[in-house]
C-alpha cells in the first residue's frame, strides 16, 4: 500500500471517530404569573369551593375556598362570599368557633355583608351569624360612645366607660366604673337610673340576687315610674328579681303616699284644773 493510500485511510478513520458538534438546547421558557392569571385562578377556586360545599364535601371546600383567598385577588364581595361558605362548612362540621370567625371576617371585609332570609333562618349557622352581627353592632356603638366620653365631665365619662365595658361583656369592670360615676355625682336623673340599672344587671349576671334586687329598688327613689323595656324585662338572668324589686318598691311608694294623705290628728288640748 502506498504512502498516499495510508494517509487517506487515516484521514477517513479520524473523520469517523470525530464527535459531531451537539446543537445547544434552548433554555426553557418560564411562564409569567400575572395579576390576571392569579385573579382568574382565585375566581375558579372560589367557584370550585362552592361546588364542593354544595356536594357535601365540606373539608375539601374549606381547603379550596381558603386557597382562593390566599391570592389576594378576589373582590371584597367575593371575599365575603368565600368567607360565608367557609362559615357554613365549619358550622355544618360542628366547628362553631371557626364558623364565628369566618362570619366576623366577612363583616370586616364587607360592611354590607348579609345572609339571605333563607340562609339567616338556617338552624345550624343562623344563630351564630346573628350573634356575630349583634356583637359587632354593640362593639361599634361602644366604640362611638367611648370616643365621645373624652369630652364629658368625669362622672358622665365614667358612666359612658361603664356602659361600654358592659356592652363588651366586662361586667366586673363595668360595675366598678358605674359605681364610680354615681360617687362622682351624675347630674341627670336619667343617667343615675341608667347607672343603677346596669349595676343591677351585672349583679344579677353574677348571681348576686339580693344586691341586684336592692339596686333595682333604689331606682324607684329617683324615678317612681321606672320600668324595664320589654326586651330587658324578659332577660332570664333578672326577670324574677326585677319583678320582686318592682313589687317591693311600689308597695313602699304606696305606703308612703298613704301616710302623706292621712289626716293629721289634732293636738290634744291640755285640761284646765
Amino acid at each position: 500500500m502506498s504512502l498516499r493510500h495510508i494517509v487517506a485511510l487515516l484521514a477517513l478513520l479520524a473523520a469517523a471517530c470525530a464527535t459531531p458538534p451537539t446543537a445547544e438546547k434552548p433554555a426553557p421558557v418560564t411562564p409569567q404569573i400575572t395579576e390576571d392569571v392569579l385573579r382568574a385562578r382565585a375566581s375558579e377556586q372560589l367557584l370550585t369551593g362552592i361546588r364542593q360545599y354544595e356536594a357535601g364535601e365540606y373539608d375539601s371546600a374549606v381547603k379550596t375556598l381558603g386557597s382562593s383567598l390566599e391570592h389576594g385577588m378576589l373582590s371584597k364581595t367575593d371575599q365575603s362570599r368565600a368567607r360565608k361558605y367557609l362559615a357554613f362548612s365549619h358550622c355544618i362540621s360542628s366547628r362553631e368557633a371557626q364558623c364565628r370567625t369566618e362570619f366576623r371576617r366577612a363583616f370586616e371585609i364587607n360592611p354590607d355583608f348579609a345572609l339571605t332570609p333563607a340562609e339567616d333562618g338556617h338552624p345550624i349557622w343562623g344563630p351564630v351569624y346573628r350573634s356575630v352581627r349583634t356583637q359587632l353592632i354593640a362593639e361599634r356603638e361602644a366604640s362611638s360612645r367611648a370616643s365621645s366620653s373624652a369630652k364629658l365631665a368625669p362622672a358622665e365619662a365614667a358612666l359612658q366607660d361603664g356602659l361600654v365595658k358592659y356592652d363588651t361583656g366586662d361586667y366586673a369592670d363595668a360595675q366598678r366604673r358605674l359605681e364610680e360615676a354615681l360617687k362622682l355625682g351624675l347630674k341627670e336623673k336619667a343617667d343615675q337610673v341608667r347607672a343603677l340599672k346596669h349595676i343591677a344587671f351585672t349583679q344579677c349576671l353574677a348571681d348576686k340576687w339580693g344586691a341586684c334586687r336592692q339596686t333595682f329598688v333604689k331606682i324607684y327613689d329617683i324615678d317612681p315610674n321606672f320600668d324595664l323595656s320589654p326586651a330587658e324585662a324578659g332577660h332570664p338572668s333578672w326577670t324574677r328579681t326585677f319583678a320582686q324589686a318592682k313589687a317591693q318598691a311600689k308597695k313602699a311608694l304606696a305606703e308612703k303616699a298613704a301616710k302623706e294623705k292621712a289626716p293629721t290628728a289634732p293636738a290634744a288640748v291640755p285640761k284646765k284644773n
